[in-house]
C-alpha cells in the first residue's frame, strides 16, 4: 500500500512594511498643506533644551521655541509640555529650508485673552490686578496675561505711583483695542462706581481740595475725586479757582451729577449760595447753610421731574491721557529661531 506523504503547504506572507518614503509619498498624493495662522492638533514627542518637537502630521516634525510656549515667562519647556502631550498649536511661521514649521501656544493664549477682556468690558466688570511696574505716565498691570496701562490721571490714591508696585487695585476698562494692541484701565472709575452706589444727586458731602486747575478744583470725597468746575463755584464770575480755594482746604459741596459710565462725579458750591457771590465773600456762610440750600435744589429736581425746566449741570473735562505713555498690551518677544 503506497504511503501518502502529507505535504504541509505554507502560505506566502504579504509584505506589510511601511517606510517613511511611503508616508511622504502619501502626503504628497493628498497634498495636505499647513499655513501660518492655522490652529492644529499636535503631539509632543521630543523635549529640547530651548523648545520641543511636535508631530502635527507634517513630513517633518514642527518646532515650538521656548518663548512661544506661554503668554507668561517660562524658563524651561517642561514647565508647559511633557512628552506625548496632545494639544492645540498655532502655526507661527511657514516651513524653513528643512521643511520645518514653527509653532506657538502663546499666540493662542493671546487670542483667547483678548476675547476674555472684550467680554469683561462688555459686562462692565470690575477686575483686580497687582501693579508690577510704573512709567512716567502711569502704572502697569496684567489682565488675563495681557499688559494693561493705568494712566496717572486714573489712579486715585495719595501715594506716589512708584510706591504702588505690588499693590492690588480694583480696575475698570477704559479701552480694549486688539488691533492697536492697547489695554487701558482706570482705578478712579472703579472707586467712583463703588462710591456712587452710596451717593445721591443733591446730597451735601464734606471733602478736601486735592488739586486746583484753571478749569476747576478736584475735591476728595471719601477716597474718590470729584470735579468742582469753575462755572459751579459761584454765581459771581471767577477768574481762577485759586481766588476761592487753596489745596487742603476743607469744603462742603453738593453732588449735581453722577456719571458711572465715565467715572465722573460733578460737584457744586454755586447751588449752595443763598446770594450770588457768597462763595467769594464768605465760604463759611455757604457751608453753614449748605443743607438748607441743598433741600431747595432737591425740590427743583422734583419740579423738573414734573416738567419744570432747570439749568443743566456743567459737564467736567476728562483728564487727558498721553498717547506716548500707553505701552502695547502684547509684549515683544525675541525673534523666533527654529531648531531641528
Amino acid at each position: 500500500m503506497p504511503t501518502t506523504r502529507n505535504k504541509k503547504k505554507t502560505a506566502k506572507q504579504p509584505d506589510v512594511g511601511f517606510t517613511h518614503d511611503d508616508f511622504a509619498a502619501l502626503l504628497d498624493r493628498y497634498d495636505y498643506r499647513f499655513s501660518p495662522g492655522d490652529i492644529v492638533a499636535g503631539t509632543v514627542f521630543s523635549i529640547e533644551p530651548r523648545g520641543a518637537l511636535i508631530d502635527i502630521g507634517a513630513k517633518t516634525a514642527a518646532f515650538i521655541p521656548l518663548q512661544e510656549m506661554s503668554i507668561n515667562r517660562v524658563d524651561s519647556p517642561e514647565e508647559v509640555l511633557k512628552n506625548n502631550d496632545t494639544r492645540e498649536f498655532f502655526i507661527l511661521a511657514d516651513e524653513n529650508e528643512e521643511g520645518q514649521l514653527t509653532l506657538s501656544i502663546r499666540r493662542i493664549e493671546y487670542m483667547r485673552a483678548w476675547e476674555r477682556v472684550r467680554q469683561l468690558q462688555k459686562e462692565d466688570a470690575t477686575v483686580r490686578s497687582l501693579i508690577f511696574s510704573t512709567n512716567r505716565g502711569g502704572a502697569l498691570v496684567r489682565i488675563e496675561g495681557l499688559r494693561g496701562f493705568i494712566p496717572g490721571s486714573h489712579i486715585s490714591t495719595r501715594k506716589p505711583k512708584e510706591e504702588l508696585v505690588g499693590e492690588e487695585l480694583p480696575l475698570k476698562f477704559l479701552e480694549v483695542d486688539e488691533e492697536r494692541n492697547r489695554l487701558v484701565l482706570s482705578h478712579r472709575r472703579a472707586l467712583v462706581e463703588r462710591k456712587m452706589n452710596k451717593l445721591e444727586i443733591g446730597e451735601v458731602v464734606e471733602g478736601v481740595v486735592r488739586g486746583i486747575k484753571p478749569y476747576g478744583a478736584f475735591i476728595d470725597i471719601g477716597g474718590v475725586s470729584g470735579l468742582l468746575h469753575i462755572s459751579e463755584i459761584s454765581h459771581e464770575h471767577i477768574e481762577t479757582p485759586h481766588n476761592v480755594f487753596n489745596v487742603n482746604d476743607e469744603v462742603k459741596v453738593m453732588i449735581i451729577d453722577l456719571d458711572s459710565e465715565r467715572g465722573r462725579i460733578s460737584l457744586s458750591t454755586k447751588q449752595l449760595e443763598a446770594e450770588p457771590g457768597d462763595m467769594v465773600r464768605d465760604p463759611k456762610l455757604v457751608y453753614a447753610k449748605a443743607e438748607e440750600m441743598a433741600a431747595k435744589y432737591r425740590e427743583q429736581l422734583r419740579l423738573a421731574a414734573l416738567g419744570v425746566e432747570v439749568p443743566p449741570a456743567t459737564e467736567e473735562a476728562e483728564p487727558a491721557v498721553n498717547e506716548e505713555d500707553i505701552p502695547s498690551a502684547v509684549e515683544e518677544q525675541p525673534e523666533t529661531v527654529a531648531v531641528g
